[in-house]
């Protein structure tokens, strides 16, 4: 197992980069620690992908330095790095056994037999192989292939980590939740460091203890799941996070809080403060649609809004409503009635997130679990 740190690591596929939208990678710095288990997520050409293939040698960093164990292995191939990372696709040897597929690296490591079949047999247990291993593996499924594929990463004692490239993409949705609960597995027993990438985030939040979260070629939040959905730390991840995402709106600042079209909405003294601090920005208020709390009738201070559409997913329900010329979703509960054509409703303090330049404003008061 290593630790794995990210060094000011950039990357461009420009010759001559002249500023940030030329790197596919802009500058980071970032340690995944040993033992982990961690997801990348992102969209398609965010830089995943690009980030995963640096970290193992095959491809070289246009600036900055990746370090094992706080050595720096750029210059090292990616057979000297003892990582193991599986692709999207399954690479198997069709023409050989699964057995032979999976004790292909040990045998290039020059270990007996004995210990080849005792370490074969041991991960062909934990993948459930063993019905398979005297079958050619061009006669497997693609769940099937992509399993010896792990297996092949997770046989060796010298891996440093292992690295997936959405590993599950060609697989049939009914087979994927047993492969990330079996991914779970594997880490729980091995305790080998893991980085997965994924545009799946239900795929990461139950694989992975922490999650980073890339947009535009950076890391923009690096939590749990439960900080990424509660305290998004920028725009994308609220909207990226959760289904559906956060709702965004555009405010400008007034006396004693924030506004958009007529409605007021208060903050509170340190935010204010914390606002009037800042330098001009672009500013913009977020709620979770499940954070949205709809009143039975007019209450106090509630806002009051237009249904718009009703979805019904069986065990909760989206509303679509108009706020003063903004669309917004709330999630409600099964339960929970449904308003008809008005509905008054109010945004909880401490789930009101606000934006400038798209980065949360610090000075918010944590969430008290």
């Amino acid at each position: 197992m290593a630790e794995i740190r990210l060094h000011h690591l950039a990357h461009s596929y420009s010759k001559a980069p002249s500023g940030p939208d030329d790197y596919a990678i802009r500058e980071m710095n970032h340690i995944w620690e040993q033992g982990g288990a961690y997801a990348l997520l992102g969209p398609s050409g965010c830089g995943k992908s690009t980030l995963l293939n640096i970290i193992s040698g095959l491809l070289s960093p246009s600036e900055g330095e990746v370090q094992f164990d706080g050595k720096v292995v750029n210059l090292l191939a990616p057979e000297e790095r003892n990582i193991a990372q599986v692709f999207q696709f399954p690479v198997v040897y069709d023409t050989m056994t699964v057995f032979d597929n999976l004790a292909f690296p040990l045998r290039n490591q020059g270990m007996n037999e004995a210990k080849v079949l005792s370490k074969v047999n041991e991960i062909a247990e934990v993948l459930d192989l063993h019905p398979l291993l005297h079958k050619k593996a061009k006669n497997l499924t693609a769940d099937e292939k992509q399993k010896v594929s792990m297996g092949r990463g997770l046989v060796r004692d010298d891996v440093s980590a292992i690295l997936f490239d959405e590993p599950l993409t060609v697989i049939d949705p009914h087979l994927k939740w047993k492969l990330r609960r079996k991914l779970k597995q594997i880490h729980e027993q091995f305790n080998i460091t893991m980085v997965y990438v994924t545009h799946d985030q239900l795929e990461a939040s139950t694989f992975a203890d922490k999650i980073a979260v890339m947009f535009g070629g950076q890391i923009v939040q690096f939590g749990t799941p439960r900080e990424l959905f509660e305290r998004p730390s920028h725009t994308f991840v609220g909207y990226f996070i959760g289904s559906p995402g956060m709702n965004l709106i555009d405010v400008t600042r007034c006396e004693g809080g924030v506004t958009f079209g007529s409605t007021v909405l208060p903050l509170s003294a340190a935010l204010n403060q914390r606002l009037a601090a800042l330098p001009q920005a672009q500013l913009k208020v977020g709620i979770r649609p499940e954070f949205i709390h709809i009143w039975d009738g007019p209450y106090d201070d509630a806002l009051c809004g237009e249904v718009q559409h009703v979805e019904d997913l069986g065990t909760y329900k989206i509303l679509t409503l108009n706020l003063d010329g903004q669309q917004l979703k709330v999630r409600l509960q099964e339960d929970q009635p449904v308003p008809q054509q008005q509905v008054y409703l109010s945004f909880p303090a401490q789930w009101l997130m606000v934006y400038a330049d798209d980065y949360l404003v610090d000075g918010q008061a944590e969430v008290t679990p």
